[in-house]
């Protein structure tokens, strides 16, 4: 069996609709609904990239929102 074993990744706070939609699509993760919230699943490394992703496109946000001149990862 060359079954990947999947983990659960809770989402930062700060992750708008629009950064979870490029998260999904740019890597091999999915979204799902718990009682506790939303989670990313996914093997280990993709959410590693994931996250790397997610803690950018939140760190672009505030400074452009500080109005320092940066674009988000994702446009």
């Amino acid at each position: 069996m060359d079954e990947k074993q999947e983990f659960e990744m809770g989402l930062p706070n700060g992750v708008g609709e629009q950064m979870l939609a490029h998260t999904i699509e740019k890597f091999d993760v999915k979204l799902e609904h718990t009682e506790f919230g939303p989670k990313l699943i996914g093997t280990y490394e993709e959410l590693e990239k994931a996250k790397v992703f997610l803690y950018e496109a939140i760190e672009a946000r505030l400074n452009q929102l500080e109005g320092k001149k940066e674009n988000l990862p994702f446009n």
